[in-house]
């Protein structure tokens, strides 16, 4: 059950971060190169992203919580869903954080 906390927040991380660079690039198509369709297609996208994003939210705040993070950490991995590519970064550096705390990430989750 721990280990789930912690894959729940990365693959909630990389869809908000790959829904925010479509975005990124719909918006782009839309105003930069008046491209037919973007307007709708940024619609979609910018719907899924914010409601995805609130999943985001409570897998993140779950696996901080858990983790016993302090406050400024969590909130920089609460907003990393905000900024394009910053999720997957910040997915990476608290994978990689929480693999080397111990080998098994349950037990760097095991006081929850």
């Amino acid at each position: 059950m721990k280990k789930s906390v912690l894959t729940r927040y990365r693959v909630m991380a990389y869809v908000t971060g790959v829904l925010l660079v479509l975005l990124c690039l719909g918006m782009i198509a839309k105003y930069a190169f008046k491209a037919d369709g973007a307007d709708d297609l940024t619609k979609v996208i910018a719907i899924a992203h914010g409601w995805l994003y609130v999943v985001y939210l409570i897998c993140a705040f779950d696996l901080g919580s858990k983790a016993k993070w302090p406050v400024g950490k969590q909130l920089w991995v609460l907003i990393a869903g905000t900024i394009p590519t910053a999720a997957f970064f910040v997915e990476r550096k608290i994978s990689a954080e929480l693999d080397a705390k111990v080998k098994d990430p349950d037990e760097a989750l095991a006081g929850a």
